[in-house]
């Protein structure tokens, strides 16, 4: 640290998460341990068929099996749509429920209850359902929003005129300048297209939620969820209650990702209602896979051009995301950052979100960014290398710096894509990369602007000299101890001294949901301003108490002293019972907080790994990798460090393994953990995180979201790589052996 950066107690120096103990010793309570007096059990009845119309749904057979409450439908249920209405659209559409008085009992009698479909034609193929005389897959509103996606930062967009071929259900487009003449320009052109599959988000635990119904009507809802009060809202808007109706609790989630968005809530909540007793509807491993919103599959169709002096002259894209049933893809965000990474006055970018017969999608960690970069990324690489230079030294030539335009004209905040460019030019592994037979490097970049949602927090000093800090915003990656540390730094406590709660939407204060990277940039400030806020109301009760100014008094360790006297002094538990006992004549001390961030504060990662591909199997094994990236201000190293090895973790599994594969029926295959390969400890190797500290204008002490950018550049730096190692380019991921095989041999 350099004697021009701030000092701080607390920020900075690694702290164990807050909510270890309580998961290593198996006393968290997810929503599968909740049991409420009266509880019944409900299972869903699924569509096996991608598209069909329903002729007729007997459930007289499971209405007479044992322990069966209620046997609903679409018919039994207010309001409508939380059920399929005589047409399916995916395998795995909901058009029943079974509620019984255990889970058995309502699994057994879930395969009582018979269905009679028509199966109609179904549209798998994005591309094939945009042409004209495509069947349509179905009507959709004028206005439709994805909440995972606005909850993203990832509801980019641009020009909402252009028109909408068959069955895309919305159209993004950026243009700047003129792609014809930057492309006559240049030296190099290379054109290609890029597939990326559709991928589950893998989390531990499956989707559950309980609902309970007052004699008023009211809810209350406990759910596994990363936004407490976006599922309020969102449930409230689906049964048309207002919110106040309606309190939710979250639980433990069991991993997210972006996955575990409003999904079940309201259905849970109408039954819940319809029957006047608590309701647990938790999926099964199957369920999951069918019902979630996984990542969409995406088609990126680049065409780029550069000068021989490495400047980018041209870029055109057209990018299609197949959003499955519903609208919720996130091919905004990719057409911004595909277009906003590098320099270039010339660009034409369209995307399209178009419908399928498949699982609707959602957001996974980083929303779209991962499919942009594997495109973009493997292009810079392939430009540099037709211009024979260096890639880091192109990357670097072209990158954005603040104030640079992106594609939706909105100038770039301040960034640190150079600085984690440079720090990479400088590690001794860029500079060395030693490679065996069949070994190659590869690097790769990826961004993501971050998220915006205001927020509010109450920071409270308690009798015994402890703070409560109370926030709205879930914690699903150990943002609770960050928040904590903020407060102890504002304060001069240690970590262990401060308490983050979060009870549900009736007593906490308003709180974004945790997703796209935004937790701590966004609710940090409001608890720095809390803390800071009872700071204040605390020295002010010293003053007093110690005969002296505030300004004059200095807080540490728990104690409120004048500063160069310490033996003039007074503990904040002192403090903090004069202001709570009975009479007296001091507030009790407690802070508040409030923020709506302007500015968001993008973070960019640079990662270099290193591969060996068996030429006999076709198979790739990453031997190395590093992960540079600008967290901003760690707050917390250990976690932030923890969250760049998961990121790239995944974006291994994602790169290597992952798959979710349709038959030409639309049945999902591999709709289970035998058939749908996680990545283990065998297939990732030891991941070295390198922190770049640009401190972000507006966030707590320089601090950003983490989370997001180093799932984003893995598959390109894989595909990078794997080039350098055996000379052919895969363009598809995830990376199949046979097709690896196939271009070796075509290469020779």
């Amino acid at each position: 640290m350099s004697s021009a950066e701030p000092s701080f107690q607390v920020i900075g120096r690694s702290q164990p998460r807050l909510d270890g103990p309580e998961k290593l010793r198996g006393s968290a309570r997810y929503v599968a341990d909740l049991h409420p007096a009266g509880l019944l059990h409900a299972r869903l009845v699924l569509s096996p068929h991608a598209h069909a119309r329903v002729r007729r749904i007997d459930t007289s057979g499971a209405v007479r099996a044992p322990g069966v409450v209620a046997v609903l439908t679409a018919a039994d249920l207010e309001p409508t749509g939380l059920l399929a209405e005589g047409e399916v659209f995916y395998a795995g559409h909901p058009v029943a429920v079974v509620v019984a008085e255990s889970e058995a009992l309502a699994e057994d009698a879930a395969e009582l209850v018979e269905v009679a479909y028509e199966p109609l034609p179904a549209v798998l193929d994005p591309e094939e359902a945009m042409r004209p005389g495509a069947p349509l897959v179905r009507e959709l509103p004028e206005e439709h929003a994805s909440q995972a996606m606005a909850a993203h930062g990832a509801a980019a967009g641009g020009a909402r005129d252009e028109p909408r071929p068959r069955n895309a259900s919305d159209v993004v487009r950026f243009r700047r300048g003129d792609v014809e003449a930057g492309f006559a320009q240049a030296d190099a052109v290379i054109e290609a297209t890029y597939r990326a599959a559709a991928v589950h988000q893998g989390h531990i635990e499956t989707h559950g939620v309980v609902a309970e119904a007052a004699p008023d009507g009211s809810l209350t809802i406990w759910t596994s969820t990363q936004g407490s009060f976006d599922t309020r809202q969102g449930t409230a808007g689906t049964l048309g209650l207002e919110e106040h109706r309606i309190r939710v609790v979250p639980m433990t989630v069991g991993g997210a990702f972006g996955g575990k968005f409003l999904l079940l809530e309201p259905l849970a909540a109408a039954v819940a209602r319809r029957l006047g007793r608590p309701v647990r509807l938790v999926l099964d491993r199957v369920q999951d896979f069918l019902v979630s919103r996984p990542s969409p599959a995406a088609v990126i169709h680049l065409k780029m051009g550069a000068r021989r002096d490495g400047s980018l002259t041209a870029l055109q894209a057209r990018l299609v995301f197949d959003s499955g049933a519903e609208p919720g893809s996130p091919v905004g965000i990719a057409a911004l950052l595909l277009g906003g990474t590098y320099r270039v006055a010339n660009l034409d970018i369209a995307g399209y979100e178009v419908l399928t017969h498949k699982s609707p999608a959602g957001a996974y960690r980083g929303p779209g960014a991962p499919q942009a970069y594997f495109a973009l990324e493997s292009h810079m690489d392939r430009l540099a290398r037709r211009l024979e230079l260096d890639p880091l030294d192109f990357r670097l030539r072209n990158a954005v710096r603040e104030g640079d335009p992106r594609p939706d004209g909105r100038p770039w905040p301040r960034l640190g894509l150079v600085e984690c460019l440079e720090r990479l030019r400088d590690h001794p592994l860029w500079k060395e990369r030693p490679a065996g037979p069949d070994e190659g490097w590869g690097m790769a970049v990826g961004g993501w602007p971050g998220g915006l949602e205001p927020a509010a927090a109450g920071c409270r000093l308690d009798p015994d000299g402890t703070l409560t800090v109370q926030v709205g915003a879930v914690d699903i990656t150990g943002s609770a101890t960050s928040l904590a540390m903020i407060a102890a730094e504002v304060f001069g406590l240690a970590p262990d001294r401060v308490r983050v709660v979060n009870r549900d939407t009736d007593s906490s204060p308003f709180g974004g949901s945790a997703g796209g990277s935004k937790t701590v940039y966004t609710v940090g400030p409001a608890v720095q301003r809390a803390a800071e806020d009872a700071r204040r109301q605390v020295l002010e009760l010293a003053a007093e108490r110690l005969e002296a100014a505030p300004e004059d008094l200095e807080l540490r360790d728990g104690r409120v002293s004048v500063r160069g006297v310490p033996s003039r002094s007074v503990t904040l538990a002192e403090l903090a019972r004069l202001s709570t006992r009975f009479g007296s004549r001091y507030a009790p001390i407690h802070g508040h907080g409030r923020v709506a961030q302007r500015s968001s504060s993008p973070g960019f990662a640079v990662h270099l790994a290193r591969v060996r591909v068996d030429r006999e199997t076709g198979e790739v094994r990453v031997t190395g990798f590093l992960a540079v990236q600008d967290v901003g201000r760690a707050i917390n190293p250990a976690e932030v460090a923890g969250q760049i090895r998961g990121g790239v973790a995944q974006g291994i599994g994602r790169t290597l393994l992952e798959q979710l594969v349709w038959d030409d029926a639309g049945q999902l295959l591999d709709a289970n953990l035998a058939d749908y390969r996680l990545p283990t400890g065998d297939d990732v190797p030891r991941i070295e995180a390198e922190l770049v500290e640009v401190p972000a204008p507006d966030g707590p002490f320089g601090a950003k979201g983490v989370g997001e950018p180093p799932a984003i550049p893995v598959a390109a730096a894989l595909a990078n790589a794997v080039e350098a190692a055996v000379g052919v380019r895969l363009n598809e991921i995830p990376f199949r052996p046979e097709a690896l095989l196939e271009a070796m041999k075509r290469a020779g």
